[in-house]
């Protein structure tokens, strides 16, 4: 759950966002799994330490001190949900309530503050740059009317369902490289939602899958906003770690796949909560 799938009912006309939300859960832990699937196995094949298996007394223990940071999830989409605030207050709500946390544990002291104000400018800066280099090249494509073409082009290449929402996704996969994920949701959703409701996908899902394909766009070169965040924090390259990814690429390509072929996963928890 994100201000993207506001972005996204904002552009496809009303889809209700807490619906967005929590059809997002699923396919996000999809794709967590999958991540962890790979990151397993490469640990095991390169021998990686292991640390003892914790015993259900220091489970117990590790989740109590826990629980004041887990409350942050119920907190935030219980207000979200339930209708106490909107998306973006719940970002600001998350802030402060992550803050005294973070005082409370001793994470950091008051006198930190200056300096961690100061790094996320800097990040912050950063991201902007590039979600604006982005907007202008969006704005170009939109000006040349390259969006609608491509529609046009997909559906006169075949008319079966599974084959458009497969060119579909390889279509987002590649603008998400280039364009940042919003100006991106922005232009592709008016063009496609149409689309994809004739072919009998449901908004909710459509919209889990668009962001899911853009999402993994923000881990890839060269406008990956997050890949830019996670290198200016790790201090490294772009170079040094997108072999490295690669397996992990790989992982979400395969989660993005099931996600887009089984709208159940999407779909299941709205209906649960009434929210379709």
């Amino acid at each position: 759950p994100s201000n993207i799938l506001i972005v996204y009912s904002l552009a496809s006309g009303g889809v209700s966002i807490a619906a967005l939300f929590v059809a997002g859960y699923l396919p996000g832990m999809l794709v967590g799994l999958s991540l962890m699937v790979v990151g397993g196995l490469i640990a095991r094949s390169r021998g990686y330490p292991t640390s003892d298996r914790a015993t259900l007394r220091t489970t117990w223990t590790s989740f109590v001190d826990a629980l004041p940071s887990l409350l942050l999830l119920v907190i935030v989409m219980g207000g979200i949900i339930i209708g106490i605030f909107t998306a973006t207050e719940a970002a600001a709500v998350a802030v402060l309530y992550a803050l005294v946390l973070a005082l409370a544990y001793r994470g950091i002291s008051v006198a930190d503050l200056p300096a961690i104000l100061l790094d996320t400018a800097a990040t912050t800066a950063v991201v902007l740059l590039l979600v604006g280099t982005s907007m202008g090249m969006s704005w170009m494509l939109a000006y040349g009317d390259a969006p609608q073409s491509l529609a046009t082009f997909l559906l006169g290449l075949a008319d079966s369902k599974f084959a458009i929402l497969l060119m579909m996704n390889v279509v987002f996969l590649a603008i998400g490289i280039f364009v940042d994920i919003t100006p991106a949701v922005l232009i592709l959703t008016p063009i496609f939602l149409p689309v994809a409701t004739a072919l009998g996908v449901h908004p909710v899902h459509f919209g889990i899958v668009i962001v899911l394909n853009l999402c993994i766009g923000l881990c890839t070169p060269p406008v990956g906003t997050v890949l830019f965040v996670g290198v200016g924090v790790a201090r490294t390259t772009i170079a040094g770690v997108v072999r490295p990814l690669l397996p992990l690429y790989a992982a979400m390509i395969v989660a993005l796949i099931i996600v887009t072929y089984v709208p159940a996963l999407s779909l299941w928890l709205p209906k649960v909560f009434g929210l379709l």
